[in-house]
């Protein structure tokens, strides 16, 4: 499976054809984690699509724009190489759902986690469940995922300010392998969304568009 997830991505990022059609099965799709617990998985609509369209014209991808939703605990997590979770509050995984998140991940699969404020302490919960071995550790600003196609030598922009608090991107490791990015009080989701969304000015979009692109161009080649 983590061949096959792995040769997606790559045949993605090295398609040089003409754009299908939006609505093509062909074309990959960027997954939205839908979890339980009453944490609003669905906050920032508009982020995945704006993801998307910005990578096809960046990084030379073919994404589909209309994003797939995938419960955590569904086999069909396994369609999407690359998944997205965010939201406010509450994480809530039972066993079987962390038991597959886990099978998908050491299966080559990638999750970015994005938290939308609020959901931290849930959050860590939820993935420790998922790996009990192993935990968050704060990625150096020289780590690959912050030097692709665009360079942050910071590390993970500041998108929205909240408490005031530094951004941060944590990861989980695999036998030596980035399976979750964590990015912490940034909201690069926010940054994602369409302009009128939340009147972030053009260059801060443009950051959480360039880390939300080197995100995806690094789960794909790592």
């Amino acid at each position: 499976m983590r061949t096959l997830l792995l040769l997606l991505g790559l045949a993605l990022l090295a398609s040089a054809t003409a754009p299908a059609p939006a609505n093509s099965a062909a074309r990959l799709q960027l997954g939205l984690l839908k979890y339980n617990g009453g944490g609003d998985w669905y906050a920032n609509p508009t982020a995945l699509p704006n993801l998307a369209a910005f990578c096809n014209r960046a990084l030379g991808t073919d994404f589909a724009l209309d994003y797939g939703t995938v419960d955590v605990g569904s086999a069909e997590l396994f369609n999407y190489p690359w998944v997205h979770m965010t939201g406010h509050g509450n994480v809530v995984f039972s066993s079987a759902e962390a038991e597959n998140l886990r099978n998908y991940l050491i299966g080559g699969g990638f999750l970015h986690i994005d938290d939308n404020y609020g959901m931290d302490p849930y959050v860590r919960v939820a993935m420790q469940q998922v790996f009990p071995e192993v935990s968050f550790v704060e990625l150096p600003f020289d780590h690959p995922i912050y030097h692709q196609t665009y360079s942050f030598s910071g590390g993970v922009p500041k998108i929205h300010e909240h408490d005031g608090e530094p951004a941060r991107g944590y990861g989980l490791f695999w036998e030596d392998r980035l399976v979750c990015f964590y990015s912490y009080s940034s909201d690069l989701g926010d940054g994602w969304e369409d302009e009128s969304v939340h009147n972030d000015p053009p260059e801060i979009r443009a950051a959480a568009l360039q880390m939300g692109a080197n995100v995806i161009e690094f789960a794909f080649k790592q």
